[in-house]
């Protein structure tokens, strides 16, 4: 089922090479930025008539108004099945935990008698969260959307998530009872590029944002993508994806397990499998022939498996796993080898990072208390996931006295006339009169 790419006997080609022969779906942002330009330019004219027009013609929903009442949110809630909420009460109790921990401080820093300057973290005003709903609704987005801005001090809370025929044309109830859980009151039964554009433009009943973060599938990513510079964005997200570095020490049921439940995601996610062990990479396709058989969403997982961006990378030691992780810089990277640790605190490039046995990508999904919205693509290499620092922003304050300018005022004379800029100099020069 899973390809094979076998880097043993030979020196492995340099990080960048490496990562382009390394199994990963090849997805066209820009060519969809062609079917996403004029969505988006109709929502910026036509507001939310545009968004409602589209939402009938692509989701077959025939919405009054893509705000939804408090009423649904209430009663979402309210339905809430015991387990569910109790989980989501976990969920939310962990996540909270975790980044509570991510508080920036304000910095202040005396540069020199009578000069300061101070770094204040502001918290981004209003913010767009999206949270998917295609083939999975992810109302644990929602939490891991909503916690850190909180935390941050985000003043105004918006959600979008695709309405469902299935459910009178709200978004999935879950998504809702989450949002309700949460005290999130403005949500929109808005999905895909259009979703993006009510955000960046303001439709209707939605006010426009500062910045637009969560998954979303190509349609997103390009909106984001056309819309960057009107809005914030966390990142371009693309299919989700995992990487498990293994040893002969790992289960091969354990790693089946965990491969399968990325490629549950979506047909183009990716599953791969980086391993010192011929044995193991034939144990676990054996055990992925059995366990995909025997789960509810075949036909998905099978393509994404059998793909040409999911695929078992043989390497000759650890080392050589390494750098093939560290060039795959994978969304989240499982360590399943002796002494997990050791070799996780080598990692340089990866979203998540997931230790031992005991750690699998679906705990950090749910209830680990980390954040799962995280870079894809290799994007982990440059960019961060989602945290509380997402929704800040660092402002400095530059506060000096008279006697403090003027003992810079030589230097900043040298620098600018270095740069042709004299009244740069004249500037300070004219406080001295």
């Amino acid at each position: 089922m899973l390809n094979r790419l076998d880097l043993r006997g030979a020196a492995l080609p340099p990080r960048r090479t490496l990562a382009g022969l390394l199994p990963r779906p090849e997805i066209d942002v820009d060519a969809t930025l062609a079917i996403v330009g004029p969505l988006c330019a109709d929502v910026r004219i036509r507001g939310e008539v545009a968004v409602r027009e589209i939402t009938e013609r692509l989701d077959g929903v025939v919405l009054e108004s893509i705000a939804v009442p408090q009423a649904a949110l209430d009663a979402a809630l309210a339905n809430c099945s015991p387990a569910l909420h109790a989980a989501l009460d976990e969920s939310i109790a962990r996540v909270r935990r975790v980044h509570a921990d991510q508080r920036r401080t304000h910095l202040r820093t005396e540069v020199v008698p009578g000069g300061l300057v101070t770094q204040r973290w502001v918290a981004v005003s209003r913010v767009g969260l999206y949270v998917p709903g295609g083939l999975a609704p992810l109302l644990s987005s929602v939490v891991m959307n909503v916690v850190p801005a909180q935390i941050a001090g985000v003043e105004s809370i918006a959600v979008a998530s695709p309405p469902q025929k299935e459910h009178g044309g709200l978004p999935d109830r879950g998504v809702l009872a989450a949002c309700a859980l949460l005290g999130v009151t403005e949500v929109y039964a808005v999905g895909g590029a259009q979703a993006i554009a009510t955000f960046a433009y303001g439709a209707g009943p939605c006010e426009p944002v500062d910045m637009v973060t969560g998954p979303g599938n190509i349609y997103v990513t390009a909106a984001k993508r056309l819309l960057r510079g009107v809005i914030g964005i966390d990142a371009e997200a693309g299919p989700t994806e995992v990487a498990i570095l293994a040893d002969d020490s790992a289960d091969a049921g354990h790693v089946a397990a965990d491969l399968i439940s990325q490629a549950e995601h979506d047909p183009l996610a990716s599953a791969v499998l980086v391993t010192t062990s011929a044995e193991l990479a034939d144990q676990v396709s054996c055990t992925l022939t059995d366990y995909v058989a025997a789960t509810k969403h075949v036909q998905r997982i099978t393509a994404a498996l059998s793909g040409a961006q999911s695929g078992i990378v043989l390497v000759d030691d650890l080392d050589a796993g390494l750098q093939v992780v560290d060039a795959y810089a994978a969304e989240h990277l499982e360590i399943q080898t002796r002494d997990p640790r050791r070799i996780a605190a080598r990692v340089r490039n990866a979203g998540a990072i997931f230790v031992g046995p005991w750690s699998p990508v679906s705990l950090g999904d749910y209830c680990a208390g980390s954040n799962h919205v995280l870079p894809t693509g290799g994007c982990a290499r440059h960019t961060s996931g989602l945290s509380v620092q997402s929704f800040l922003r660092g402002i400095h304050v530059v506060d000096f006295d008279r006697a403090a300018l003027a003992a810079a005022a030589g230097h900043i004379d040298a620098l600018a006339h270095a740069e042709d800029l004299p009244a740069h100099a004249a500037a300070v020069r004219e406080r001295e009169r």
